[in-house]
């Protein structure tokens, strides 16, 4: 997938690595990744990119064989009133919040630090494969401030109030093992096989049928935050658009003439 010119100097901030339907977006803002203006607009806008992209089916997020993200740009934002703070963490929540909707399937491949706003980008992923050297935390409460792009709320979701809260008001730092026991990454792989074992997750995703994936994204990031009647209605709706589709004709044919896990959904629609 080609990078559109970089209008701020020659070398982009955030790259685009297509291995047939998935796609890495490499952050490469040395050396720590951090989050200043222009890595988060061109985070924004490969983003939406990816939301309008045919044929793409999953997606993976990297940082690089040494860290994957050490947060914002702290003496950048020392710099700022509270007004222009505030417009700032606007434009990060939103970016991640984009990257959380993508209707594709999304992987975060965490190797090193993955620290205040990194941490809430690994956040904002489906998946987290984590290198077992990896450090993750929200250590802005230390700094005398709090997470502003996620880590509030994505944080408690992913592994309840108590332990969220913890992590939070400590600012504490998890190596992968804990990070593990508590919920808070997927998987944990050597160092050197972190963004092979997402690729292979995300290859794996992208065999799988883009509606019914997208579907139960929806269904199940959305239905969390609203009662249990209005899920399950949301839930019946995107059922019966699903149950519409090619791919689940499709499938239910495989099934019935070859057994289960035999389906091979081809194709935006399943066109072979």
């Amino acid at each position: 997938m080609p990078l559109p010119a970089d209008e701020e100097g020659p070398v982009p901030r955030i790259r685009l690595d297509t291995d047939g339907p998935v796609v890495t977006v490499r952050l490469d803002n040395p050396p720590m990744n951090a989050f200043d203006d222009r890595q988060r607009d061109e985070l924004a806008a490969r983003t939406r990119e990816l939301a309008d992209a045919r044929g793409v089916r999953a997606v993976v997020l990297h940082g690089g064989e040494r860290l994957f993200a050490a947060g914002a740009d702290i003496k950048a934002l020392s710099a700022m009133g509270p007004e222009e703070v505030r417009g700032w963490n606007r434009a990060l929540q939103r970016t991640f919040e984009e990257i959380a909707r993508l209707p594709m399937p999304v992987v975060a491949a965490v190797t090193g630090y993955a620290l205040g706003g990194g941490m809430e980008l690994a956040l904002a992923a489906d998946y987290r494969v984590a290198a077992d050297n990896a450090i993750l935390g929200q250590p802005e409460v230390q700094l005398g401030i709090m997470p502003g792009s996620g880590g509030t709320q994505r944080l408690v979701r992913l592994i309840g109030p108590s332990r969220a809260k913890n992590l939070l008001m400590t600012g504490r730092r998890v190596g992968a093992e804990e990070a593990l026991r508590l919920g808070l990454v997927d998987e944990v792989v050597p160092a050197d096989a972190v963004l092979d074992a997402a690729l292979a997750y995300a290859h794996r995703l992208a065999e799988g049928p883009p509606a019914a994936l997208e579907a139960i994204k929806e269904a199940v990031d959305h239905g969390a935050d609203t009662s249990l009647s209005t899920g399950l209605a949301l839930e019946r709706s995107l059922f019966a658009g699903v149950f519409a589709t090619e791919h689940a004709t499709q499938g239910i044919n495989s099934f019935l003439q070859h057994g289960p896990g035999k389906a091979s959904f081809a194709g935006p629609e399943g066109a072979s």
